[in-house]
């Protein structure tokens, strides 16, 4: 066995000595362990693996290796605008991007955002990125994004969608069903769609379902959304029967008893948000509805219009999210929390498992002897946070950082080591995201882009329905539950 300074393409690798999260079926920790990946596959986990002649060795002792993580929700072509909405509101997101500004961006600024955010999602540790791609105007910006994650080696999901047209009108276009179709049966890029169900009894949503269910591919949609979806969409959709498996349901924040049982029944996942639920509004975040109920969890980070980019901070936002709410409810009646019920150890499987079981990925999420390498080591020896390593779960959840991520593989092929990415070409990227703000803010115009940060809401009402594409409002969008963290008694 030999041990390569920077392990080259092709031969066997070993991640020696490392304290091991496998994420299988009974949560396995192995202290001391070696994961072996061999082509693209994880070949062995274990003590002291044998391992074939030219095997190359990375030193994980006193490091955490564990499955690459999944983000099942992120807008990848707005982290062209990182930062720019730190202090919106959703109401201030809804107008910049669906009512005024988003049209805007043109398919070289899907692709600058998308190329930003896909060596984002690596560096920090995300090895399988899902693009909630809302802003396809046309088959031309679809290209586009299409190109950027290609260029990147990531594992990514094009989740097709188009907030400036209904839904039933860009799955009629015969240019963006021959694009569907060519993807679908692609071997590198995933497909889901994307669209929003508003709760008109119509239900026009019908013939996007449709087009899903001919192509074989899952829906994700933006459910329980404080303003914008409700209920009516999750009993439309599931009364018309459209509701599978497949279905991915972000936020889920704001609906009632009837809806979570519809998702559980039918199979669906809640994709949590924490980050951007707590900030921005659509409601507080679900994790204990969805746990009481058996949904499948999975994490997100949204965009980075607002928020951070890695599923560290995913994890611990919802661990502080869930407890104060426990907190809060039980001083409210005189009662003290005495046990936490949301643990470190399941917001990783949130991050790993649960992403892979939202996308139908049993070759993903876990380290096991078949399984696909996409391995994550957190290891970071110059900096002092890294020690002493005591609860892996609860280093990962609420030590770590994108920083303390050494070594990142996806498909056996190193994208990340020595805490460096490989094969990047930083400059290249800065320099097409740079021109992308450049191109936005001298078309918006000084005094439009520096208002953008804090917009003031047009004069026209947009609170009931931010989807311009219809006509229909709903002032059920806009009640309450029982109490402010769900049905009464729940």
């Amino acid at each position: 066995m030999t041990t390569a300074e920077t392990p080259v393409a092709g031969r066997p690798l070993l991640l020696r000595g490392g304290t091991v999260l496998t994420m299988d079926d009974n949560h396995t920790v192995l202290t001391e362990g070696d994961v072996l990946v061999v082509d693209d596959r994880i070949a062995a986990v274990g003590a002291a693996v044998d391992v074939p002649e030219g095997t190359q060795e990375i030193d994980a002792r006193g490091g955490i290796v564990m499955p690459g993580m999944i983000d099942t929700h992120r807008h990848m072509w707005q982290t062209a605008m990182r930062a720019y909405g730190a202090d919106w509101t959703l109401t201030q997101y809804f107008v910049w991007y669906y009512l005024e500004h988003g049209k805007t961006f043109r398919p070289e600024d899907i692709h600058a955002g998308n190329l930003t955010s896909a060596w984002e999602s690596l560096e920090a540790g995300v090895t399988t990125t899902v693009d909630w791609s809302h802003g396809l105007q046309s088959v031309d910006h679809a290209e586009a994004a299409v190109d950027a994650l290609r260029a990147v080696p990531g594992r990514f999901v094009l989740a097709y969608g188009n907030i400036q047209a209904g839904p039933w009108e860009w799955t009629a276009d015969p240019a963006v069903r021959a694009f569907l179709e060519r993807l679908r049966d692609d071997d590198q890029i995933g497909l889901q769609l994307a669209f929003d169900v508003t709760g008109d009894p119509s239900f026009p949503e019908r013939a996007a379902f449709e087009v899903a269910r001919e192509l074989g591919v899952g829906v994700t949609t933006h459910a329980g959304v404080w303003g914008a979806t409700n209920d009516d969409g999750i009993r439309l959709t599931h009364e018309n029967g459209f509701m599978t498996p497949q279905n991915i349901y972000v936020h889920a924040a704001t609906l009632t008893e009837d809806s979570y049982q519809r998702i559980a029944a039918t199979g669906g996942s809640v994709s949590v948000a924490t980050e951007s639920e707590q900030s921005a509004g659509q409601g507080y975040p679900p994790t204990w509805q969805v746990r009481k109920y058996g949904i499948p969890v999975s994490l997100s980070m949204d965009t980075s219009v607002w928020w951070s980019g890695d599923l560290f901070t995913a994890m611990r936002t919802t661990l502080g999210a869930d407890r104060a709410r426990e907190h809060l409810e039980a001083h409210v009646k005189g009662d003290t929390v005495t046990h936490s019920h949301l643990r470190a150890e399941h917001v990783v499987d949130w991050a790993t498992r649960g992403g892979a079981r939202a996308l139908g990925r049993d070759d993903l999420g876990s380290l096991e002897p078949g399984k696909k390498a996409d391995v994550v080591l957190i290891k970071n020896d110059s900096s002092p946070v890294s020690f002493p390593l005591i609860n892996p779960y609860g280093h990962v959840a609420f030590q770590a950082q994108r920083g303390d991520v050494h070594t990142v593989l996806v498909d056996g092929r190193v994208v990340k080591y020595a805490n460096q990415l490989v094969g990047v070409d930083l400059p290249a990227v800065r320099r097409a995201v740079e021109a992308t703000v450049d191109f936005l803010r001298g078309t918006l115009g000084d005094e439009a882009w520096a208002g953008g940060m804090n917009p003031d809401l047009p004069k026209d009402e947009v609170f009931d329905n931010p989807y311009q594409y219809t006509e229909y409002k709903s002032e059920s969008t806009r009640e309450a539950r029982g109490t402010i963290f769900g049905d009464p008694g729940s």
